[in-house]
């Protein structure tokens, strides 16, 4: 079943996703050769308790930290640990905030250092695909026209769309229907009213998009060795435009 959130719900989703935005800038700006991942993970975990939330992914599952932290041929999912980030890398972050009974969801790839200009345009290409879905985030539209539009965007610039991961409802749960691909044919699927909450999450790598999971059962890389990048936004569908409710001035 698909929630509807009602006025005070969204308020408190507000809230949430306020915090999460703010973690995952924090986040961003410390990618900086020589910064572990896990330094990055205590910072942003730190910052959302001391907003008063508690970190969405921190035991969900089992998942071990509170930030996935995925650099390079990692697509999703990668464990914060003893890595130290090099110029050159591209660095994932995706993280969530747990406030007043609902979860904000959000992600996003940052260069490290000095990147090529294709690992630039790669992250560009993701991000620009997630905007050109969300033109189909409107009442009427169904979930997959959001889906197709995003697909269009990356195949048309050379890339691939992963097709293991996909976004999702979110709110009171982390993760609750519908499922939202960002791949398929337009036209299929639920019908998007207002009051409808989702996690719309492009991710894309360079070759193909085959992935296969480490031997820690999380992460989650490219078959072929080749980069990846992601972005998330938690998007509210409303009478009007799709209100992005993990965003924060500036960014």
């Amino acid at each position: 079943m698909i929630a509807i959130k009602n006025g005070h719900e969204l308020e408190a989703m507000r809230q949430a996703c306020r915090i999460t935005a703010e973690a995952r800038a924090l986040a961003g700006k410390m990618v900086q050769p020589g910064v572990t991942t896990k330094q990055i993970d205590k910072a942003v975990h730190d910052f959302i308790v001391s907003q008063g939330a508690k970190p969405s992914f921190l035991g969900y599952g089992g998942f071990p930290a509170s930030t996935c932290i995925s650099v390079n041929e990692v697509v999703v999912h990668g464990i914060p640990g003893g890595y130290v980030l090099q110029d050159g890398d591209i660095v994932t972050v995706d993280v969530g905030a747990y406030y007043k009974g609902f979860h904000g969801d959000c992600a996003a790839t940052f260069p490290c250092g000095k990147i090529t200009d294709e690992a630039q345009r790669l992250i560009d290409v993701t991000r620009q695909s997630f905007f050109e879905g969300i033109k189909y985030a409107k009442r009427g539209h169904r979930v997959s026209d959001i889906s197709h539009a995003i697909q269009k965007h990356v195949e048309s610039n050379g890339f691939s769309v992963v097709r293991a991961f996909i976004g999702h409802g979110v709110g009171a749960q982390l993760h609750e229907d519908p499922e939202v691909p960002n791949y398929g044919p337009a036209g299929r699927g639920p019908r998007l009213l207002p009051g409808m909450t989702l996690a719309i999450e492009p991710m894309v790598t360079a070759g193909r998009y085959d992935v296969r999971v480490l031997k820690d059962k999380w992460t989650a890389v490219t078959v072929d060795g080749s980069l990846a990048a992601q972005y998330e936004n938690t998007v509210l569908i409303t009478d009007g435009e799709p209100e992005i409710l993990t965003v924060i001035e500036g960014l």
